[in-house]
């Protein structure tokens, strides 16, 4: 007898196929039945989905979440959001070994803060609670949390090299042939015990947090091609997955590392997914180097299995003065970044450094003025940098002048301009602008100058978003659905107080839903049983027998949300800091985690955070998975996406 019948929905199974109207029985936290005015006791709860969209729980397959997890197990953000499946572990950070401290070394906090985003003494919180010391302790840790959603751990690379080397000798010296050995012994060990796979990172701009590394980057990014094939060859030999970034500003050796996928060269491709397709708005040719590369990889001629990831909306960022998530991209920046936050009077004394105060102006003016081809670049958008620097991007968040809020720099720019060039007769807005104008030097030479100043009067004060890739709608449908790509770069529980992405699924289904219910079937494939198929899970489809993770979307109220105008910030208790959110009005209407409701009509239920809901989920061909029914293959989900 079912617990739950949802009533005359609108179907969509995760498969891609076209949806139906339905019925759809849960009991015993699995689906009972599927089909049309489906007869059932009348003791079970009837939920009315008429003009509602059923779909299997979405998943996120690139978050930092395994810190939230240790706070607030429930991952409240994320189950609101129809998600009900988490990959953790990426870009070789997380806590998989333990907090790892030795010698007054503190990786968690080392790794996570700079990378991450994340406020030291949250991090050194959950430092304080990583008792367990290798990959089975984690697993068990995480089995004894109230989860809200399912967890699927990866190994993390840089957290793998300190467990065998320290932290200090992991970004000094190469490993020894005993070391990469013991490596290759623990991968095995979490791959034997279910781990999905296994992460990397190349991104030239994550760096260390703490003294007296600060100049130096996480321990993945001295990895040799020897040591990385070495490690990937296991996740090989599992059919698990590898989640990477590139080298960015080296092609020759992001191509070398990524042939790693091939199967016509290693004997079986190997499961690979890489941050990120982007359209970067200060460098157009990125996307189309991106899936170029794909294509190629994913060859007959090279028979590989490789998946850039991409992220479902406009990659907004925002700046605290000129701390940002990546601002150790630029060197000058850099240099403001490794100090501490409250560490004001050091950033003073980096502004007021002549040499610094040349090496930045060089930087920001680069290509903005005469004939170079660096001003050639800058015109055609083939710049290397990802961070734009023009003051018409940067749109006014909080400031102390309260005028400015919701203006880009530029204004503000142009009316000191103005004020100085009429002897303060015209451009203050009021006394107050008028003031600061005083402040700066007259004449003010540009608009690095003008930066420059912001920073020494009001440091980390002012708070400032631009959005510097995915402008294009037209360019991020065509990413979305590309054959080569997946969804998913969204972030969540990464950059608290910046990014969190944990409304890009919701996002993506909104792209697709003005083309109608065949191309909205193919976006709830591409985040549901496409992902689940390639990360060789048991979700992502829902069929009898099968886990009863879904939720339920209102289409209306999807169609009236502006995700642009929804963002805000919170304070989350739990974690003790802000975060940035994005909660679509009324658009998840019910979330439920196999078989139990977690979230319905805008709330939580009752024993949610306080019982587990979802659970720690290995890869299908683990053995505690084996009695869970499988959903459809990976190779018939990599062959719905590439015809549809």
């Amino acid at each position: 007898m079912p617990d739950t019948v949802y009533r005359n929905a609108l179907f969509f199974d995760g498969t891609g196929s076209h949806p139906v109207i339905s019925d759809i029985a849960v009991s015993g936290g699995r689906i009972a039945a599927i089909g049309p005015s489906l007869d059932w006791d009348e003791n079970a709860t009837q939920v009315d989905c008429t003009g509602l969209w059923l779909m299997p729980g979405m998943l996120d397959i690139h978050t930092h979440l395994d810190l939230e997890l240790e706070l607030s197990p429930e991952l409240p953000e994320v189950v609101r959001h129809g998600t009900t499946t988490v990959v953790i572990g990426n870009c070789s950070i997380g806590i998989t070994y333990g907090h790892q401290r030795s010698a007054g070394e503190d990786p968690v906090v080392d790794c996570f803060a700079r990378v991450e985003n994340m406020p030291k003494p949250v991090l050194a919180r959950v430092a304080d609670a990583c008792t367990w010391t290798d990959s089975q302790g984690y697993l068990d840790h995480l089995s004894s949390l109230p989860l809200g959603a399912n967890i699927v751990p990866l190994i993390p690379h840089s957290m793998l090299r300190i467990a065998v080397m320290g932290l200090q000798q992991s970004i000094t010296r190469p490993p020894t042939k005993r070391e990469r050995a013991q490596m290759e012994r623990l991968v095995d060990a979490g791959m034997a015990q279910g781990y999905a796979g296994f992460s990397t990172d190349a991104l030239p701009f994550h760096f260390l947090a703490n003294n007296p590394h600060k100049k130096r980057k996480i321990p993945t990014q001295y990895a040799s091609y020897r040591e990385l094939a070495q490690l990937t060859n296991v996740v090989r030999r599992y059919g698990r997955v590898w989640q990477a970034t590139p080298p960015k500003d080296d092609i020759i050796e992001a191509v070398r590392t990524f042939l790693l996928t091939s199967g016509r060269l290693f004997g079986r491709p190997l499961r690979t997914t890489v941050l990120a397709a982007i359209d970067l708005w200060t460098n157009r040719a990125a996307v189309r180097m991106c899936l170029t590369l794909s294509a190629i990889l994913n060859s007959r001629l090279l028979d590989g299995m490789f998946r850039f990831q991409v992220l479902s909306g406009t990659f907004r960022i925002w700046s605290d003065g000129a701390i940002n998530p990546i601002a150790d991209e630029i060197p000058e920046l850099r240099a403001l970044n490794e100090l501490e936050l409250d560490d004001r009077a050091g950033r003073l004394r980096i502004l007021d450094d002549p040499q610094w105060i040349a090496s930045f102006r060089a930087m920001w003016l680069k290509g903005r003025t005469g004939w170079s081809i660096a001003r050639l670049r800058r015109l055609l958008r083939l710049e290397d940098t990802v961070l734009t620097r023009r003051l018409a991007d940067m749109k006014v968040a909080e400031c102390p002048l309260p005028l400015w809020q919701g203006e880009t720099l530029q204004y503000p720019y142009h009316r000191l301009r103005q004020w100085q060039a009429t002897k303060g007769r015209h451009g203050a807005v009021n006394a107050e602008e008028a003031a600061f104008f005083t402040t700066f030097p007259n004449p003010i030479e540009d608009d690095a100058a003008f930066f420059i100043h912001l920073l020494r009067q009001w440091d980390t004060d002012p708070r400032w978003e631009t959005t510097f890739a995915n402008r294009d709608p037209v360019t991020l449908k065509k990413l979305l659905f590309n054959p080569h790509t997946l969804p998913g770069f969204n972030d969540s529980g990464a950059h608290l107080a910046n990014i969190a992405f944990y409304d890009g699924n919701l996002r993506t289904l909104k792209i697709a839903q003005p083309d109608g219910p065949r191309q909205v079937a193919i976006a709830v494939h591409r985040l549901t049983g496409l992902p689940a198929g390639f990360f060789n899970l048991n979700t992502g489809v829902l069929k009898v027998g099968a886990q009863a993770d879904l939720c339920v979307i209102d289409p209306d109220a999807l169609r009236r949300w502006d995700p642009e105008k929804t963002y805000e910030f919170v304070h989350r208790s739990a974690l003790g800091c802000r975060q940035v959110i994005n909660r679509p009005p009324g658009v998840v209407r019910h979330v439920v985690v196999a078989g139990r409701t977690a979230w319905t009509d805008g709330a939580y239920t009752r024993d949610f955070g306080q019982t587990a809901f979802g659970r720690v989920m290995r890869a299908k061909d683990h053995p505690d998975e084996r009695t869970t029914p499988h959903a459809r293959s990976p190779d018939y989900a990599d062959k719905v996406s590439a015809t549809g």
